[in-house]
């Protein structure tokens, strides 16, 4: 415990040496705080069945311009769109979140399973991610929230899926995207994992667990997975990037968020009024995403130079 205490503060100290990855780090650490206050407040809203502030508007004051009263100007029903885009970070960093959960989650399990049983098992994990590599990933997400959002599942299976959503204080279109995306971006990282364990199978370390009669779990998940969780880290990093850039796409054709302020709902609706000049909702919602995706890309960078000990100087 006392070493993993140790190994954490020495990330961190060599992350913050770098005025450039400092200044990502806590970027995104305010992003984080900010996506956990919107998302507390509106559960407190629905609970109390109140409106939430960004979803008040007045007519008399739709289409204004930034101001001193609105600082990015205020939308089609009079809502300001500063506190409508600071929402929509509740729903970027919760898909986020959630997708690059799952696809680290089932990309490690396959990955660290293959690499090190090999045989039959490697051969199926090999041509599941194959197959799944091979699938078009937007049209998959598109037609899975679709599916969900459209009503055309199975009763008993929409009726679990809609709990689930409330659970997570969601709607089931965009619990769809959150598993779309989980689901169909594993496979880069089960790739990296399998191949890593491949190597690390072959090692003294863990062939002297095996000749002293460890069961296989126990090597996995005490010599193997925390040996390449370094790799796991960035890659949560640079899919969690990417997993908003797709909610984003998704919510703008029509087929995600519904309830909840969206970067890519904003998109969508802004974009019919840029020819009569009015472009402060489009650049609230993309000035947002492009902060966060770009400091999670540059500290993914950080990350990888300053984990992998292959980097290290």
């Amino acid at each position: 415990m006392n070493s993993d205490i140790l190994y954490f503060k020495d990330v961190m100290r060599r992350l913050c040496k770098e005025k450039l990855s400092l200044f990502c780090l806590i970027v995104v650490a305010a992003y984080f705080v900010t996506a956990l206050g919107v998302e507390g407040y509106s559960i407190y809203c629905r609970k109390v069945n109140t409106q939430p502030v960004y979803d008040i508007g007045k007519m008399e004051d739709r289409f204004q311009p930034p101001s001193t009263g609105h600082l990015m100007g205020t939308d089609y029903l009079g809502r300001d769109v500063f506190m409508r885009a600071l929402a929509g970070t509740a729903t970027a960093i919760k898909v986020g979140a959630l997708a690059s959960l799952i696809s680290a989650v089932i990309g490690v399990l396959l990955g660290t399973v293959a690499g090190y049983f090999g045989g039959w098992i490697d051969e199926l994990v090999v041509w599941l991610y194959s197959t799944f590599d091979s699938m078009p990933t937007l049209l998959f997400i598109l037609a899975f929230a679709l599916l969900v959002s459209k009503g055309f599942l199975y009763p008993p299976l929409a009726a679990s899926f809609a709990a689930l959503s409330a659970a997570l204080n969601t709607d089931p279109g965009m619990m769809a995207v959150y598993l779309g995306i989980g689901i169909t971006g594993w496979v880069s990282l089960c790739r990296v994992v399998r191949g890593e364990t491949l190597k690390l199978r072959e090692c003294g370390y863990v062939q002297a667990s095996q000749v002293a009669g460890q069961n296989s779990f126990r090597i996995i998940t005490r010599h193997i997975i925390p040996n390449l969780f370094h790799l796991v880290i960035i890659y949560f990093t640079m899919r969690f990037a990417f997993a908003i850039m797709t909610e984003v796409i998704v919510s703008y054709l029509g087929l995600g968020v519904q309830r909840v302020p969206s970067w890519g709902v904003m998109i969508a609706d802004g974009q019919e009024r840029l020819w009569r000049g009015i472009w402060w909702e489009v650049a609230a919602a993309t000035g947002f995403m492009f902060l966060l995706v770009l400091c999670l890309n540059m500290l993914g960078d950080a990350l990888r130079d300053t984990l992998d000990p292959k980097l290290k100087n």
